[in-house]
C-alpha cells in the first residue's frame, strides 16, 4: 500500500459537504432515445483496422527471417571458400618445403 504523506488532511477535520444534484420531479425530463445495443461506426472501423494490421507484421517478419537466412547462407559459403583457399595455399607451401629438402 502507498504511504499517506498528508496525515493532517486525512480524517476528522471537517464534515464533508453534501453534493447531491437531484433533479426535481416536477420538471419535464428529456426522452430516453437509447437502444439496447448502440452501434458505433467508429468502433467497426477500429475493429476492421485491427484485423488488417495483424497481418502486416507477420508478413514483414517472415520476409526478415528469409532475408536473414539468405545472408547467413551467403556468409557461410564465403567462409567455406576462404577456408578452402587457405587449405590450398597451406598444401602448396608444404609441398614446396618438402621439395627443397628432398
Amino acid at each position: 500500500m502507498a504511504k499517506r504523506r498528508n496525515k493532517k488532511n486525512s480524517g476528522s477535520g471537517s464534515a464533508p459537504m453534501e453534493l447531491s444534484t437531484e433533479i426535481p420531479k416536477d420538471l419535464p425530463q428529456p426522452m430516453d432515445t437509447t437502444e439496447g445495443k448502440p452501434s458505433n461506426p467508429a468502433l467497426n472501423v477500429i475493429k476492421r483496422n485491427r484485423k488488417m494490421k495483424g497481418g502486416i507484421p507477420v508478413k514483414r517478419s517472415k520476409n526478415l527471417r528469409k532475408q536473414k537466412a539468405m545472408e547467413k547462407a551467403i556468409s557461410i559459403s564465403e567462409k567455406s571458400e576462404e577456408k578452402i583457399l587457405r587449405n590450398k595455399s597451406r598444401v602448396s607451401r608444404i609441398q614446396s618445403a618438402k621439395s627443397l629438402y628432398d
